[in-house]
């Protein structure tokens, strides 16, 4: 059997798009993806684990996995350092898992930067009337939460020329069914398999 390095495939869009939504109702269907754990420099709330909820690090070294580059992305948020650990990712790769990671776009670019060989779906709306309806539903956000919200959408659905795939979020199980053809395909597609080939077979 050819040994086979497992995939990152990197889920994002705009706020109130239902990202949340449609990975959990993804890792219902499908038990064999890996959830990537993030890294945070809060402090573990109770009934949390570490290396289940987070990884838990302090400041300074976070700050120090950012100069060494040990972060495929990260932010600041509320006082605190969020990010996705490299090594994690790479080592649940090399082992022929799948990795899922659900982001913010920004994020999701600050990965491709520094994994270009992920796989990026970018999750759109149907329309962003039915984006506002979704983030008015909520019922917490004032209406200029709600315009920033919406204006920020504007601008990261022309960033979708930067993912390999846009999936419509119109009806979750729809979108989860696109997401699974996806992560199939990507294993399917010639360039994956010849490498493997290659290996076994010692052509340069």
């Amino acid at each position: 059997m050819i040994e086979e390095k497992g995939i990152l495939f990197v889920l994002s869009g705009p706020s109130g798009v239902g990202k949340g939504t449609v990975r959990k109702a993804l890792f219902e269907k499908d038990t064999a993806l890996q959830y990537s754990i993030s890294m945070t420099t809060r402090q573990k709330r109770a009934g949390e684990q570490e290396a289940v909820d987070y990884f838990y690090r302090t400041k300074d070294e976070f700050k120090s996995m950012i100069e060494e580059n040990q972060l495929l992305e990260y932010a600041e948020y509320v006082g605190n350092y969020y990010g996705t650990p490299r090594k994690y990712v790479e080592e649940t790769l090399a082992k022929g898992n799948d990795v899922f990671l659900e982001i913010e776009v920004q994020g999701a670019l600050q990965v491709k930067e520094n994994f270009p060989e992920g796989v990026f779906v970018f999750l759109s709306p149907p329309s962003l009337e039915e984006l506002k309806n979704r983030i008015v539903s909520r019922g917490t956000e004032s209406d200029a939460l709600v315009t920033n919200r919406l204006q920020a959408a504007k601008d990261e659905i022309q960033l979708m020329d930067a993912y390999d795939y846009v999936v419509v979020n119109d009806q979750v199980d729809k979108a989860v069914e696109k997401v699974q053809a996806i992560v199939k395909s990507e294993h399917c597609k010639r360039e994956r398999v010849a490498k493997q080939y290659k290996k076994v077979l010692e052509v340069e």
